[in-house]
């Protein structure tokens, strides 16, 4: 699930959500609800998401388990 992928993504960053709420411009409690499923991000929050941890919308929505889809093709 998103929630879950967007924790393990920023912990793997070692980042608090405080930390990752400022880079992505959001509050920390709003960082919170993404991250406890009670709201879901927007389009383009998605996607700024995914490009920070340099991830797919796909991976994100636990759609495919690969995480860097560039690499995986070579590209």
């Amino acid at each position: 699930m998103f929630k879950d992928r967007l924790v393990a993504l920023r912990k793997e960053k070692n980042l608090s959500q405080s930390q990752l709420g400022e880079i992505l411009s959001i509050t920390q409690r709003s960082l919170s609800r993404l991250e406890t499923g009670e709201t879901f991000p927007d389009e383009q929050l998605l996607n700024d998401i995914a490009d920070f941890f340099n991830v797919s919308v796909d991976y994100l929505m636990d759609r495919t388990n690969i995480k860097d889809i560039y690499n995986w093709l070579g590209i």
